[in-house]
């Protein structure tokens, strides 16, 4: 696992909101007050994904403020985005004021004072989302552009911005198992979409080096293509014509990606360990098998079949029954 976790519940309840506040305001001087700091409930979960740091978070409503004071005394150059995922925040930043909603997101700096805080202080209804630190030098595009997009709601729902919502929401849901060896790649992806997504709301693209420009339609790529396994007519050119790039620069990007697999290959897999997954879900026990290749764009059962074989040595009726036995065997014996 990549980075720390905090859980409220493994401290004194005397104790939990100042180790919270603690442990959020550590990269930069703030400080948080909340109505429910007597009996407060928050998890917090940091990946360290250099040059970047992600954070899930999950807490009872609290504000967050950094002073002219704070900012003065000790400025760590740092731009911050919250992706929003449950309940309502309103942001004073940058000389504007704004409010936001779940999947909305927004952009501040650590250069700037702030005041973060809940639409209702007194509701006992957790705030939820995702946060990501990063450096401000490292980002490709002039500061004073960048300005514009401070203390606003940014659309996420579509284009890049979609990309990155999918990215991190991603990311959260797989902390647990991602190795430290994964941490600069993943935090260069998010960064890289990052650069992009600003740029793109700027009107600014070109200012993007080549290689960014590249990994950024990667992931564009590799997001149509999940969004798409159930289409047998998933293919490489019809992959390549809906990004309007050719289907050579198309397999020259996957393969720096995927170390030489191609992207049937890639297809291939995928979809074969989507229906992996299904075959050992047991609530999906009575769904037939035909369903299910069908689902994973497999039309026809006998190609099913055979790259399944292939894949796992086994075929999928084989699978299914073996996982179903290994189920039985681990099932506790009831007494009377």
């Amino acid at each position: 696992m990549i980075g720390s976790m905090f859980r409220s519940e493994d401290w004194p309840a005397e104790e939990r909101f100042d180790r919270w506040q603690e442990l959020l305001c550590r990269t930069r001087s703030c400080e948080s007050i909340s109505a429910h700091a007597a009996d407060f409930r928050g998890d917090l979960r940091l990946l360290e994904l250099e040059p970047v740091t992600v954070m899930q978070v999950s807490f009872l409503p609290a504000r967050f403020r950094r002073s002219p004071e704070m900012v003065r005394r000790s400025d760590p150059e740092l731009y911050h985005l919250t992706l929003l995922l449950d309940g309502e925040l309103g942001l004073e930043h940058a000389g504007r004021t704004s409010r936001f909603s779940p999947h909305d997101l927004h952009l501040a700096e650590s250069s700037r004072p702030y005041d973060l805080g809940p639409a209702n202080d007194g509701e006992r209804h957790a705030v939820k989302g995702v946060g990501v630190d990063f450096p401000k030098a490292l980002l490709p595009l002039p500061p004073h552009r960048v300005r514009e997009l401070l203390g606003l709601a940014l659309p996420g729902r579509e284009g890049v911005g979609a990309l990155l919502t999918e990215f991190l929401i991603g990311l959260a849901r797989q902390a647990e198992t991602l190795q430290p060896a994964d941490a600069t790649r993943l935090g260069t992806v998010v960064l890289d979409l990052l650069s992009a997504w600003f740029a793109q709301l700027l009107d600014a693209e070109g200012v993007l080096s080549p290689e960014t420009r590249q990994k950024v339609t990667l992931e564009r790529v590799l997001a149509f293509i999940r969004q798409n396994l159930h289409d047998p007519e998933l293919t490489p050119p019809v992959i390549a014509a809906a990004h309007h790039i050719s289907l050579s620069y198309l397999h020259r990007i996957f393969q720096q990606r995927s170390r030489g697999e191609t992207v049937a290959a890639w297809i291939r897999n995928r979809r074969l360990e989507g229906a992996r997954r299904d075959l050992a879900d047991p609530s999906l026990r009575g769904t037939p098998i035909h369903t299910i290749a069908t689902r994973w764009g497999f039309p026809r059962a006998s190609d099913f079949t055979r790259a399944f074989r292939a894949a796992h040595g086994l075929s999928p009726r084989e699978f299914r029954l073996q996982t179903v036995q290994k189920v039985h065997a681990v099932q506790p014996v009831q007494t009377v």
